[in-house]
This record gives structure tokens, C-alpha cells and sequence, in this order.
């Protein structure tokens, strides 16, 4: 790349299509695993506060799959999923996030105070309202709080699917490197950069508006200290 500059910009003005197009394809198969996971998160979660002794070994199985190489686990998919398709990209991702979202998923149910439940119960709440009035709402922070790493893992993960022809702005690597070119290359980690900081935001602003209470706590907290 030598004697080439960092940043053609008349390059960028030119592909402004081409890189949206490969951002909306980005967002989607980075984001739409962490939603899954979150689904899946909730009942495994709710299963292990009211079971306790599978929490450790379904977190040891998801450490394990965590731990694994995303370029190895997609080619390890191909064969069933096939080359270059979303769901070799986006089922990796999935159990990811699951991985980190399970914890902290436990972590919040396990953090509303008995007498808070014992205070629901009470008053009639049977097991299903308490989860849905008192128990998810008290777990928010806790969740956003996975969600946040979660996203951002697998926002940097699926740019490796571009190794095998789908990683949205992954590919953008590949092409800079192929054609010594670099603009692409700086293109696609400004991108990825404003998709996981846009998305930081978005769940940030969630936790203000569904636990403003959290937020408060938090204040005073660094007030205190």
C-alpha cells in the first residue's frame, strides 16, 4: 500500500449504495443472533433460578461453545447450512450471545430481593404476573447490561464471515487487502464502529426507559463515591 493514501474519499462518495447495502446486511446478521439468544436466554434463565443445579453445566457447555473459533464452527456448518448463507454466519452468533446473556439473564432474576417476592406474592400475584410485573423489570439492568456485550461481540465476530462469503462489512477487509487498497478497509471499521456504538446507544436509552429507578440508584451511587 505504499504511496497510496489512507482515504480516497471520491471512493466512498461513489459507493455510498454499496456500503449501506452491506451495513443493512451487517446489522442483521450480527444483531438478529442477539435477539435470538435474548429469547432463548429468558426461559434457560428462569429454568435455572428455579432449578439450581443446571445453571453450571449448561454454563459450562455454553463456555465451551464460546470458546471455540468462529472460522472453524462456520466451516463446520457448511456442509449442513451451505456456503456463503446467513445462517452459517448468524447460528455461531446466536450461541455467542447466548453464552454471555444466560449469566447475567441469571444474575437478574437472582437479584430481586425475597421480600419483594414474598411482598407479590401476597398480594396475589401468581407465578406468571410476578415474573412479568416484578421479576423481569427488577432483571433490566442486568440484561441490558449482557445485551450491550452481547451486541458488540457479534457486531466484531460477523465480519469474519466474509471468509466464507457472508460477513457483511467483513468484506470490506477482504477487498482492501486483495487490491492493497486501503479505503475500504478504513471504511469498514468506521462502519462497524458507528453500527456498535448506534447500537450501545439504543440499549442504553432502553435501560433509561424501562428502569429509569436503575439509573437514579446509579447516579446516587457515583455521587456517594
Amino acid at each position: 500500500m505504499d504511496g497510496e493514501p489512507l482515504v480516497r474519499w471520491y471512493w466512498i462518495g461513489d459507493h455510498l449504495g454499496y456500503l449501506g447495502g452491506l451495513l443493512a446486511d451487517h446489522a442483521v446478521i450480527a444483531l438478529v443472533p442477539v435477539l435470538i439468544g435474548l429469547l432463548l436466554a429468558l426461559p434457560l434463565g428462569l429454568a435455572c433460578t428455579r432449578f439450581p443445579r443446571l445453571y453450571q453445566p449448561l454454563a459450562a457447555v455454553f463456555n465451551v461453545v464460546y470458546a471455540l473459533p468462529s472460522l472453524a464452527v462456520f466451516v463446520v456448518l457448511i456442509p449442513y447450512t451451505g456456503l456463503a448463507t446467513r445462517a452459517t454466519v448468524m447460528i455461531p452468533l446466536t450461541f455467542y450471545a447466548l453464552a454471555v446473556l444466560l449469566p447475567t439473564t441469571v444474575d437478574g432474576l437472582r437479584a430481586v430481593p425475597g421480600p419483594v417476592q414474598q411482598a407479590a406474592t401476597a398480594m396475589g400475584y401468581g407465578p406468571w404476573h410476578r415474573l412479568a410485573a416484578v421479576d423481569l423489570p427488577a432483571a433490566v439492568p442486568y440484561l441490558v447490561a449482557g445485551l450491550r456485550v452481547a451486541a458488540v461481540s457479534s457486531i466484531s465476530l460477523a465480519s469474519v464471515g466474509a471468509l466464507i462469503g457472508r460477513g457483511g462489512l467483513g468484506y470490506l477487509f477482504i477487498d482492501g487487502f486483495q487490491r492493497t487498497f486501503p479505503t475500504p478497509i478504513v471504511a469498514g471499521i468506521v462502519l462497524i464502529a458507528a453500527l456498535a456504538l448506534a447500537t450501545d446507544l439504543v440499549l442504553l436509552t432502553a435501560r433509561r426507559v424501562l428502569a429509569p429507578w436503575a439509573v437514579r440508584e446509579q447516579a446516587v451511587k457515583a455521587v456517594g463515591a
